[in-house]
This record gives C-alpha cells, structure tokens and sequence, in this order.
C-alpha cells in the first residue's frame, strides 16, 4: 500500500563531488518505512509504505485519518486516495447515526418536558380550583354572617 508517498518524494539525482573535485552522477532514493497505523474512524491498524516526511505530517496532524482528510488529492497515491474515501465514507455513517441518536434523545427530553408541563397544569388547576372554593365558602361566611345565618337553611329555626 502506497497512500501517502507525496509525488515530490521521487528520486532525486546529483553528484558526488570528493575532494578531487572529480563528479560522479548518483541517486537519492526517499527514506520509505513501512508503517502500521491506527485509524480511529476504520476502527483498526492500516499498512502502509510512507516516506518519513509523511510519517512526520501525519504526526503534526495528530492522526492518519486527519491527514488523508486535511491533504490534498495530488498528494496522495492511489492507496491513499482509496483510504481517504474509507475514512470519509465510515466519518458519514457515524455523523448520520449520532445524529439520529441525537434526534432520538432529543425527543424523549421533548416528551419528559410535556409530562411534566402536563402535570404541572394539572397541579395549577387543582390549586385553582381550591381556591375558588376556598373563596366560594369565604363569601357564603360573609354572606351569612351579614343577615345572621349560618348559610344553611335546614339548621334554622323555623317560626311558626
């Protein structure tokens, strides 16, 4: 697997120049290691060939899957471009699913709230009926008081 060789990372040619100053052509290969990585979002470790520049970007950006996130296409080889798609595509499913999870919570607080509005209506209007009644028998008290009854009929003397 090649997902991260950056395209810069080719061999690269120059001279060997001694004392002698007598120049012999020679090549520069990139330092690749290959490298088993952990992939938060894939849930296990990658195999991957990279060079050490790479390794070391992939640490500045904390992880593997920000770095095929964050880098850009023509960066990144086939291998990589085909992680990339991996990590995108398994980062979608578990936004989609924690945002139905979310949803879901969010409706069962939107329910335990109407209960409890429910309830709370049903206390204030047991309250408020107390009251009225409590107010109901305050102004048969007064009333009755004023003209010297009880309230009551059947409690008083009848004169005949």
């Amino acid at each position: 697997m090649f997902p991260s060789i950056p395209v810069l990372a080719s061999a690269r040619y120059g001279n060997n120049v001694p004392h002698s100053k007598h120049k012999t052509r020679r090549t520069w290969l990139p330092n690749v290691q290959t490298k088993r990585l952990k992939s938060d979002a894939l849930g296990h470790e990658v195999k991957v060939k990279l060079t050490t520049r790479a390794l070391k970007t992939i640490n500045k950006h904390g992880s593997i899957d920000n770095y095929l996130l964050r880098t850009k296409p023509d960066l990144l080889g086939i291998e990589g471009m085909r992680l990339r798609i991996l990590v995108r595509e398994k980062l979608d499913i578990q936004h989609a699913e924690d945002e139905a999870a979310a949803a879901a919570q969010a409706e069962e607080e939107a329910m335990v709230q109407l209960e409890k509005e429910k309830k709370e209506a049903k206390r204030r209007w047991k309250a408020q009926v107390g009251r009225a009644l409590k107010l109901r028998e305050a102004q048969q008290t007064i009333v009755g008081g004023v003209f010297g009854s009880t309230g009551s009929r059947t409690s008083q003397p009848t004169a005949s």
